[in-house]
């Protein structure tokens, strides 16, 4: 199968990598990155031409619209647009009322797994759009991960994406700030650790992805908070999350105080640049009796 794939960042390229790496023809566009090993087009539109599928990994929903108007008109009937961007559904949406208007198929596919699990082939993908579709693009998806999900129709991938990340963003910060009451208790670290991960309180972000340095299997804590999923890209998920429960009148209390304790990280706590764990330093932090064991 041809493939383009636009938008060669930090997660595109090794995801376009692997593609090319398993035999299928790969033409790749970016506006910055050039990344080596891969066939580069001059533009977006040229990257398109011949492809049977448009992979697309971009960083928000207004760049994935606009892209989307200089790639639609370029590719051949019957090819799919795949977007695995995380974006909002109205956009997710609305690029594939446009795909199916030009004779072409589309997907909202968005990934799980992170910077590691595009180079490793192992991403999860939460899909909306077409059977047709979903049949056309799961050779694909099984070369660049270990699961695709087909949630329903055009925009279901993205909402799963949203609800996913609002539990992620939610767990971690109870998971810091159970450390951080743990260190003012007295209690061990790793003792804390034996015990909740195999107990009621366990959750991916304590037994996956400790946010505590030197506790459980090796996550970016023990990297000093090298990304990993940025805190910026999670405060971008969580405001998706919350603009989509407001659009339709749905109560996330829990949902709302993580967006706002990640963007007070973000932007006002040296969060910006570092893993989205490192927010279990602004509880330490603003522990005065501590020594600053994050």
């Amino acid at each position: 199968m041809r493939v383009a794939f636009i938008g060669l960042g930090n997660m595109g390229a090794p995801m376009a990598r692997n593609l090319h790496e398993a035999g299928h023809p790969v033409t790749g566009f970016d506006t910055a990155a050039r990344p080596e090993g891969l066939a580069l087009a001059d533009s977006a539109a040229a990257a398109v031409a011949d492809a049977d599928a448009v992979i697309t990994m971009l960083p928000n929903g207004d760049i994935l619209r606009a892209v989307a108007g200089q790639v639609i008109p370029a590719m051949k009937p019957g090819a799919v647009l795949c977007d695995c961007s995380t974006v909002d559904v109205d956009s997710a949406r609305a690029v594939a009322d446009q795909a199916r208007a030009a004779g072409l198929e589309a997907l909202d596919a968005p990934v799980s797994g992170g910077i590691g699990g595009a180079q490793a082939g192992t991403l999860t993908f939460m899909v909306g759009g077409s059977d047709q579709a979903f049949a056309t693009m799961r050779p694909l998806f099984d070369i660049m991960g270990q699961k695709a999900v087909h949630c329903g129709d055009s925009g279901a991938g993205q909402a799963a994406k949203i609800c996913n990340n609002m539990i992620l963003g939610v767990t971690m910060i109870a998971t810091c700030e159970a450390f951080a009451l743990a260190d003012r208790l007295g209690l061990d670290r790793q003792k804390m650790f034996d015990v909740v991960s195999t107990s009621s309180g366990s959750s991916w972000s304590l037994n996956s992805y400790c946010p505590a340095p030197g506790i459980g299997p090796k996550s970016p804590a023990d990297n000093g908070y090298r990304p990993g999923f940025a805190a910026e890209l999670m405060l971008k998920d969580l405001d998706l999350s919350q603009t989509a429960a407001a659009a339709v009148a749905a109560e996330t209390p829990m949902g709302n105080l993580a967006q706002r304790l990640y963007r007070q990280f973000v932007d006002h706590e040296n969060g910006r640049g570092r893993d989205f764990s490192a927010i279990l330093t602004r509880f330490v932090e603003k522990d005065p009796e501590n020594g600053g064991t994050a």
